[in-house]
């Protein structure tokens, strides 16, 4: 019958003397406590006051708008006047010419002699465009070519005046006047008169030809 085989006395001693002299590869330790973090306190938030809008411009204390100034005057300040339509004069030049360019060019040096005038100087708006409406289609009739038509430069009375008779509004309204019907029809061209018949404050108005029917 076989014996157990087991460690003896000497054994045990022999490997607990080498297991006391063996350091282990892996020793057990113990996971440092973590450090305590510093508690941050949060930023109180301000709120933003809101931002102001930009103030408006400031508008000019006069505005010219079609040859009318709409006027104001700010303390310690003087009148400002800015055109922002050109003036008839401008408007005129600007515009093609339709009639013969030697006699347009005879006429704008006031060597042609207008053959038939009106003067609505002083006239108020509501009575010079009928008045300038009669004159022009009666002197197409009798076959005039050249008529002078006589406004003033209205530099009398003021930017205050009434709109009727506000100085200017004629020198500016009788060019559209006549290049609306029913003057539309009859008028060749518009152009600002010599200054030997009135320069800045009249009108050569050169209509077309007449056809008889025989």
């Amino acid at each position: 019958m076989s014996r157990k085989r087991g460690l003896t006395p000497e054994d045990k001693a022999l490997w607990n003397h080498v297991a006391r002299s063996v350091a282990p590869l892996h020793p057990l330790r113990k996971d440092p406590k973590p450090e305590p973090t510093a508690k941050v306190e949060p930023k109180p938030i301000v709120p933003r006051a809101p931002s102001l809008p930009s103030a408006a411009p400031a508008l000019p204390s006069s505005l010219r708008i079609g040859g009318f100034s709409l006027s104001g005057r700010s303390a310690g300040q003087g009148r400002v006047t800015h055109d922002l339509a050109p003036g008839p004069a401008e408007r005129l030049a600007e515009a093609p010419v339709r009639m013969d360019h030697k006699t347009h060019r005879q006429m704008t040096r006031g060597k042609l002699r207008p053959e038939a005038r009106i003067d609505l100087h002083g006239m108020t708006l509501a009575i010079a465009q009928p008045s300038l409406t009669n004159f022009i289609l009666g002197a197409h009739g009798r076959g005039c070519r050249l008529v002078l038509v006589i406004t003033g430069k209205g530099k009398a009375g003021g930017p205050d005046a009434p709109l009727p008779v506000r100085p200017g509004a004629l020198r500016h309204n009788v060019p559209h006047w006549l290049h609306m019907a029913p003057l539309a029809s009859v008028v060749l061209q518009v152009t600002p008169a010599h200054r030997s018949h009135g320069g800045e404050g009249a009108y050569y108005v050169y209509l077309r030809k007449t056809f008889s029917i025989s």
